[in-house]
């Protein structure tokens, strides 16, 4: 505490001496005894309002902490879990993309494989009674001077044979045209011919190969296929 002297020339007291807590040890006697200061019970009242304040939420957190450390876990888990479903999801689309890869590779192949037996079958299956070929032979397609593409021209096939009857070699050519198959089915000359003393019509078409309609064409699996045989 800070003194000032108001009397010049006199000698300011002597600093009484006493213990050094000696305010604090009064004031908190002040407190159990009848003489109490408003502004210190106030002051008091807002520390213990705020420790117990303090305490609760502490608790409180310490609860909420403690509560939510299962929850942590299980989500690590779940996380775990999660991130090893992509990882073997990642490895199947990348399997899934090789196998397609090797399939359209093998279909690119296998497309121009079949195309003489698919000729043929329909060339064939389109004869009426009474109607027999003589040849069938690959001819050179006209090209198409409106394609400017790179895909390759269509195989187009020149068929010659001889019928006992006309009417024969229309419906031979109503059938050519109705296969899915073929497209491009022209008739090129139509003769009569005299073979043993008979009058045969003798006929050539000239057809294009062309791939049916997904509709058109009856696929079966390979098990299945290894099943049946």
């Amino acid at each position: 505490m800070i003194t000032v002297n108001l009397k010049p020339g006199a000698r300011r007291a002597a600093k009484q001496s006493g213990p050094a807590f000696g305010g604090l040890i009064a004031k908190l006697k002040g407190f159990t005894s009848g003489e109490r200061d408003p502004m210190q019970l106030a002051g008091a009242g807002s520390l213990a309002v705020v420790v117990l304040g303090l305490g609760a939420m502490w608790a409180l957190s310490s609860s909420k902490l403690a509560s939510l450390e299962p929850q942590l876990e299980e989500t690590r888990a779940e996380h775990d879990r999660y991130q090893g479903f992509i990882r073997q999801k990642r490895r199947e689309e990348r399997v899934r993309d090789s196998i397609l890869t090797q399939i359209g590779t093998i279909a690119a192949v296998d497309r121009d494989r079949f195309v003489w037996p698919h000729l043929l079958d329909e060339i064939s299956g389109a004869l009426p009674d009474y109607t027999w070929l003589i040849s069938v032979a690959s001819v050179a397609a006209a090209p198409n001077p409106a394609d400017t593409t790179d895909a390759p021209a269509p195989v187009s096939v020149s068929i010659k044979g001889r019928t006992g009857d006309l009417q024969n070699y229309t419906a031979f050519l109503r059938r050519l045209e109705a296969s899915p198959w073929l497209a491009n089915v022209q008739a090129i000359e139509a003769k009569t011919v005299i073979v043993s003393n008979r009058a045969l019509t003798e006929f050539t078409v000239q057809a294009a190969f062309e791939r049916a309609d997904s509709t058109q064409v009856r696929t079966v699996p390979i098990l299945e296929s290894v099943v049946e045989d």
